[in-house]
């Protein structure tokens, strides 16, 4: 990207690693580069006089973290792109979506390829940290890499507080705290189920006009994510509304105040939580050209995820928690309805084997190096 496009822009969340990217970026790329933090007060008030600064080094690569802090530079850097367009101008870092950020995607439309970068996927973690960590604890790399559950506990505990407190209302949008907690917890409980607004609404005394406003920017600021029902073209009545989950599993264990492993076996959400784990995971890995969905009828014909390449169903996917999976009558009917050649059970453990002709049963590290990589048919 930095070979071609004036401008790189790194989004993703709090501490998964950007500016540790781009500092490593900066001992590869072929010009001289300036690194500069808007969360410094020092290199803030360098930008005060943005135009000045930027035009005199513009020969280097110049690196602007947290740059949803100054949104009112995206016209400028598109204005000095237009009149020097040259490859690797400027590295620009935000914990925050473009669309949530003012005026960015407007302004850098086709100057500016993006990277979402995400939390550690299980297939980047090292060989001595077991998924059963992995899922526990989830991606972000300080409390994956402790070997203390309290000091996991107490990192998540600070990060909620910052979004909250700070981020959230950094981007313009102000709210109490008190309730925004309440809100993301309240999505932790749903975690996994089909969202509905007007509960949370009730809940926090909001409007659901409000509510639907807030769950859109902690989805953009990489909290939660929602996955929408998949319609064919059938008469049956299909739920229209997405479904919710946390996005990233330590947070959504943090939220619900589990912190060992046998607290999560015992949990209500255990089925739910290994869901959402494995959907991140195949979110993470897969190419963008490949869309995501859930599948559910009103007559209970259902599947767990649906992957999507050009108008036709490559994989449906059934998300298990058991030693001995099974297809329920409700996801043998949706198989027979989305006619999908490929079709699977992923488990925490199981070996890797057909269960039915087309139904094929792997754990989860299986299906992300032997099956996602690669042309879906060799699934059956």
């Amino acid at each position: 990207m930095l070979k071609f496009f004036p401008i790189l822009g790194i989004t993703g969340p709090r501490q998964v690693g950007k500016t540790t990217l781009a500092r490593q970026l900066q001992n590869v790329l072929h010009k001289e580069s300036i690194y500069l933090d808007l969360e410094s007060t020092a290199d803030f008030t360098i930008l005060q006089e943005a135009e000045l600064f930027l035009k005199r080094n513009e020969d280097k690569c110049i690196i602007i973290d947290e740059i949803q802090r100054m949104p009112a530079l995206f016209p400028l850097l598109r204005s000095l792109v237009d009149r020097n367009r040259v490859p690797a101008r400027f590295i620009l870092l935000g914990s925050a979506s473009p669309n949530l950020i003012r005026d960015s995607s407007e302004s850098l439309a086709g100057r500016i390829a993006y990277l979402n970068l995400m939390t550690f996927s299980l297939t980047e973690i090292p060989e001595n940290i077991s998924w059963q960590k992995h899922w526990l604890t989830g991606g972000f790399p300080e409390p994956l890499l402790a070997d203390d559950p309290y000091f996991s506990f107490k990192w998540y505990e600070n990060f909620v507080r910052t979004y909250i407190e700070r981020d959230i209302p950094n981007l313009g949008f102000q709210i109490n705290t008190v309730k925004l907690e309440r809100i993301l917890r309240l999505v932790a409980s749903v975690h996994g189920q089909i969202l509905n607004y007007a509960t949370i609404a009730r809940a926090v005394d909001f409007s659901v006009t409000y509510v639907k406003t807030i769950l859109t920017v902690l989805e953009q600021a990489f909290l939660l994510v929602t996955l929408p029902p998949f319609f064919v073209n059938t008469q049956k009545r299909l739920v229209k509304s997405p479904k919710v989950y946390i996005r990233d599993s330590g947070l959504l264990h943090y939220l619900l105040n589990v912190q060992e492993e046998k607290q999560l076996l015992s949990n209500a959400i255990l089925g739910a939580s290994w869901e959402g784990y494995v959907i991140e995971q195949i979110r993470n890995n897969i190419n963008s050209d490949y869309r995501l969905f859930f599948y559910r009828t009103q007559d209970q014909s259902e599947m767990d995820l649906l992957i999507e390449k050009g108008n036709e169903v490559m994989a449906s996917i059934e998300i298990k928690y058991s030693a001995m999976p099974k297809l329920s009558k409700g996801n043998t009917m949706a198989i027979q309805t989305i006619g999908c050649k490929n079709n699977l059970i992923i488990t925490p453990d199981s070996r890797d084997y057909l269960l039915k002709e087309n139904v094929r049963v792997c754990d989860l590290t299986t299906f992300l190096d032997k099956y996602l990589p690669v042309n879906f048919s060799i699934l059956s």
